[in-house]
């Protein structure tokens, strides 16, 4: 009788409180074994992996929903670049890159317009991205801002060839 539980209310069933947690570790990167781990130890709750990954799932449709949104029309600056990083894969240790597309808006604001994995940068790849901000209702770009890519300067103006150019300050001083 002097039991009172910690997580879920007497006569609850609810544990969005729970998942919540849960999808926080995640959007933080914490893998679905060590969520797992960690539930068991800070809260003394057994939840199987199978349920961290039900849970964790239920917000891909709100991923692919922020993916595919509709963009502005027009980005007074756009900067892009890429970050390589080790990863292991089905038990095979390689690299791969991952883009990231910031744009500024006509009202100033920062918004990230996409985040994507390929093998490697290059040109080609971004290219695939200048078209899928095409199809996302993007029509131009006054200033794009990147690094020294080989072939970077003409796939912009293939997307956009009304596009300024503009070779990220870090990389000119360099």
């Amino acid at each position: 009788g002097e039991f009172e539980p910690a997580i879920v209310e007497k006569g609850e069933k609810d544990i969005s409180g729970i998942e919540e947690k849960i999808i926080r570790m995640y959007a933080r990167g914490t893998s679905n074994r060590e969520i797992y781990n960690q539930m068991q130890e800070l809260y003394g709750v057994k939840i199987s992996p199978d349920m961290v990954t039900a849970i964790t799932d239920k917000i891909i449709p709100e991923m692919d929903e922020w993916k595919t949104r509709r963009l502005e029309e027009i980005y007074p600056f756009v900067y892009i670049d890429a970050i390589h990083f080790n990863v292991k894969e089905n038990g095979v240790n390689g690299k791969k890159a991952a883009y990231i597309a910031i744009g500024i808006s006509k009202e100033g604001i920062k918004e990230v317009l996409g985040i994507y994995i390929g093998e490697n940068e290059s040109s080609k790849f971004w290219m695939t991205v200048f078209n899928n901000f095409k199809n996302r209702g993007l029509k131009d770009i006054i200033v794009l801002s990147s690094d020294g890519l080989t072939g970077i300067k003409e796939a912009i103006q293939i997307a956009f060839p009304d596009t300024e150019h503009q070779t990220c300050i870090v990389y000119l001083t360099r």
